[in-house]
């Protein structure tokens, strides 16, 4: 609440310089060995104090001409924070379009002048477009965790399930020894087995190694990433204010089929195109449920586990505001 009343916020960075750390140490040194050349003041004191107590009564209007460009700079501010391409954190809300106000009337003020002029908008403009917080915020990634598990299978049913099955056969057969009494078997473990020929060797069966199947993953950007979520959450959020009943709940494959009926110009007759877009809405949708909790099941995990993903019914979670 307390950085709220502030229209600019500066970040100040302690960055190594020769140059500048020579000339900080060089005054420092030389103001505490009192010499008068250390300090060089353009103006006086007194001087400092009457220029602000008549700079406190100048009241500077706005001109019609700083307005229209008060209006463009605001309207580009918004601009820049809605598409995302500054990545920025800081919200660009009305309270900046005050901010802007009072920083114009500020410069008119420090320049003794009662009108604001087109050109201090344009520097409030810019002290406050570089006051913005800009957070680099990380790519997307997400793991085709469902082919993976595919492959998994598919591995699986390639091995032979006979081996496994004659060793538990063997296991059962293989008869029980208590502690103490005579092992005929733990003899014949003391008895070195012959060396065996290289014939022998090669008749031996080679070992099947299991491969493990490298996950693959999709990255997008954190834009891509959000412009999907928000698409699809506002969509889910209009059709559940519709009506309250349970039929008002769209499925997933439906919610998948909406988007990409949006992005029919995007995709155009490109059936590559197609697939890609349906696997990230997937993979997008997925994401919204298990790690943004964005996105909830109708009726439950449980219930949603019994049926294929894409008759699942979601919703957005009540506590979300789109």
């Amino acid at each position: 609440p307390i950085l709220s009343r502030f229209d600019l916020f500066f970040v100040v960075l302690d960055e190594c310089d020769e140059l500048a750390d020579y000339s900080v140490a060089k005054h420092i040194l030389d103001v505490h060995r009192c010499e008068e050349e250390a300090v060089k003041p353009p103006f006086t004191k007194e001087q400092l104090q009457r220029y602000i107590r008549f700079a406190r009564t100048v009241n500077p209007t706005i001109t019609p001409e700083s307005q229209k460009v008060m209006v463009e700079c605001y309207r580009k501010l918004r601009q820049g924070d809605t598409l995302g391409r500054s990545r920025t954190a800081y919200r660009i809300t009305v309270r900046q379009l005050e901010s802007l106000v009072r920083l114009s009337e500020a410069l008119a003020r420090l320049h003794c002048d009662d009108i604001i002029k087109a050109s201090y908008v344009r520097e409030a403009f810019r002290l406050l477009r570089k006051s913005i917080i800009h957070v680099e915020t990380e790519d997307v990634t997400f793991e085709d965790d469902l082919e993976d598990r595919d492959i998994d299978q598919r591995e699986h049913n390639n091995i032979p399930s006979e081996g496994g099955n004659s060793q538990e056969i063997e296991t059962q057969n293989e008869p029980e020894y208590h502690t103490g009494e005579y092992n005929p078997e733990e003899d014949e473990e003391n008895v070195e087995p012959p060396s065996q020929t290289p014939f022998e060797e090669e008749d031996e069966p080679p070992k099947k190694k299991v491969r493990k199947a490298k996950k693959k993953k999709t990255q997008i950007t954190f834009e891509q990433y959000e412009a999907i979520s928000n698409a699809i959450s506002t969509y889910l959020r209009s059709k559940e204010n519709e009506t309250e009943e349970d039929s008002s709940f769209l499925t997933w494959g439906q919610t998948v089929d909406w988007y990409l009926n949006q992005c029919e110009a995007q995709i155009g007759d490109s059936m590559e195109e197609l697939r890609r877009l349906r696997k990230l809405t997937n993979l997008v949708i997925r994401r919204l449920i298990a790690v943004d909790h964005v996105l909830i099941y109708i009726g439950g995990d449980g219930a949603a586990e019994s049926m294929e993903e894409e008759d699942r019914k979601i919703a957005v979670h009540p506590n979300y505001v789109v």
